[in-house]
């Protein structure tokens, strides 16, 4: 099957979570024997940072890590969509993408039809922008995946009419699994400031633990203010940067513990999406602690596939606690590992979409105008 995606990034993870995912579901595909092409903007915002920060030579450590990876610039005013679309069975539309160039993709689709065509939704934006999202048209796509049932509902909500389906994220488990290598602190926590969404969660649930605690911890990512960053040395945390998503799973094996502390949105607004950093350090068996957030969906089983702290007291006693007891620790992250294992890696991912086409054919295949995609 030849898969088409237009997304933000490939190349670039900069403050760009759903590279992440991106990357795990393209090594999927190409394993089970797919063509996959992915197409992103010239100037993406997340790999023009990136370059700007560290260089050409941060994207040359992207291609030797995913060596089979490869994607394309475009230009949204200039690109052939007859070219790029030539031979597609299954097209992928991020959020991220030009709205303009959203609407031209679904004009193709209407014209020329012989694909499935899905916008796939992976951000808050939709609850927390929506006059930004409004402007995306959708009329000619064949369905929404979207990376939260909140999202999926919002969308029938607002009156979409077509097919909606929730595809959350996941974790690569070829890449993010455990690793012995030798300690170097207790805690680590990996992610972004950004826009002021958890600023005072995170002095709560991860400065003030760690100060009182008096905890050998760093931090990596990207957007910390001049203030966040004294912040996090006045409490003896050291600030690390921005760090390679695929070298995360090396660095949760250096240290005894992480936590999630999800952005105020996500709490708010989108219960039941944790985000795909939870997937990722349950899949690399490193025990974690989550502040509050509402897995309405059932993906996990609170207090033992991780532990929830209900305020910082919370948060800075399970720490204690864990790095006391050795044997609770590793339980807890047995039991996370297996839980993404059993239900959220990738390769579950895939299935989803597979079984998504097979439905959307059926229905063409109802209409008299069978795809005979995906098989």
């Amino acid at each position: 099957m030849r898969v088409v995606m237009f997304y933000h990034s490939l190349v670039s993870d900069w403050n760009h979570g759903n590279a992440h995912f991106l990357r795990g579901i393209v090594t999927e595909l190409q394993a089970r024997g797919h063509d996959v092409t992915v197409l992103e903007p010239g100037n993406a915002w997340s790999r023009e940072h990136l370059v700007a920060e560290h260089g050409a030579s941060a994207i040359d450590r992207f291609h030797r890590n995913y060596p089979t990876h490869r994607s394309r610039p475009y230009d949204a005013e200039t690109i052939d969509l007859e070219h790029e679309l030539e031979g597609a069975e299954l097209v992928l539309v991020h959020e991220w993408n030009d709205p303009s160039l959203v609407e031209r993709i679904g004009r193709h689709h209407a014209v020329m039809g012989g694909y499935a065509l899905l916008f796939h939704d992976t951000h808050h934006r939709s609850v927390t922008e929506p006059t930004q999202m409004s402007a995306y048209q959708l009329d000619s796509y064949d369905g929404v995946l979207a990376f939260g049932e909140v999202i999926r509902r919002r969308y029938l909500a607002e009156g979409w009419t077509g097919r909606a389906w929730t595809w959350h994220e996941a974790a690569d488990v070829r890449l993010f699994r455990p690793r012995a290598l030798p300690a170097q602190g207790d805690l680590v926590w990996i992610g972004n400031w950004g826009d002021d969404e958890r600023t005072a969660e995170l002095e709560e649930f991860l400065i003030q633990p760690v100060e009182s605690l008096g905890l050998r911890a760093r931090v990596h990512g990207v957007r910390y203010p001049a203030g966040a960053v004294r912040r996090l040395a006045d409490a003896g945390i050291e600030y690390a940067g921005w760090l390679p998503n695929f070298e995360v799973p090396s660095v949760f094996a250096t240290h005894r513990l992480t936590v999630h502390v999800p952005r105020r949105p996500y709490v708010k607004s989108l219960p039941g999406i944790p985000t795909i950093r939870v997937f990722e350090a349950l899949a690399c068996g490193i025990p974690l602690i989550s502040a509050p957030w509402d897995d309405v969906e059932g993906l996990f089983s609170p207090g033992e596939d991780y532990l929830v702290a209900r305020n910082g007291a919370e948060m800075r006693e399970h720490i204690r606690y864990l790095l006391a007891d050795r044997d609770a620790a590793r339980g807890l992250a047995l039991r996370g590992r297996d839980t993404i294992l059993s239900r959220h890696t990738c390769a579950h991912r895939v299935d989803e979409l597979l079984a998504i086409l097979a439905e959307l054919n059926s229905s063409y295949s109802r209409d008299g105008t069978s795809l005979e995609i995906g098989r």
